[in-house]
């Protein structure tokens, strides 16, 4: 049944982050955190949360350790925003990304996507759900680009 938990999880996480990223971000050694139904609620790997899938939607909220393993795995810009090296103090800290804030966004990011947020050097700052899709984050001058769920700096 684990095996099976495993490849599951797996398949979704190509599915969502991209080709093999299931595989880095649960290794063999992960464990899994199941709801009152028996299903997987959460991924974690030597005692740290790597994911969270939720039950809503069948998709994973990253963790920073789960943001970091999929940063490691794509290569840039994949799955990543962007943002201006002046904030990244604040996003860090689990601020909000603002639209004007964005230098460089994944052309394939949309509305309510999980994403990395880096700075300009790809150091990782926090993990969050995007609120618009990279061509709004582009075009738009004002509001909200990346909800943060989580910072480096807790």
């Amino acid at each position: 049944m684990e095996d099976e938990n495993l490849r599951m999880l797996r398949v979704i996480a190509d599915y969502q982050f991209g080709k093999g990223v299931g595989r880095v971000l649960f290794p063999d050694t992960c464990k899994f955190i199941l709801s009152s139904s028996g299903r997987v609620r959460q991924v974690v790997d030597g005692g740290v949360r790597i994911a969270t899938l939720k039950p809503d939607s069948g998709w994973f909220t990253l963790s920073i350790e789960g943001a970091r393993r999929v940063k490691e795995a794509l290569p840039f810009p994949k799955m990543r925003v962007v943002v201006l090296d002046e904030v990244s103090e604040f996003i860090a800290a689990g601020k909000s990304v603002f639209a004007k804030h964005v230098v460089e966004v994944d052309d394939e990011i949309r509305a309510n996507d999980e994403v990395v947020v880096v700075n300009t050097a790809d150091e990782l700052l926090a993990t969050g759900k995007a609120v618009l899709s990279a061509f709004e984050m582009r075009e738009m001058e004002r509001g909200m680009a990346v909800k943060v769920r989580q910072g480096v700096k807790k």
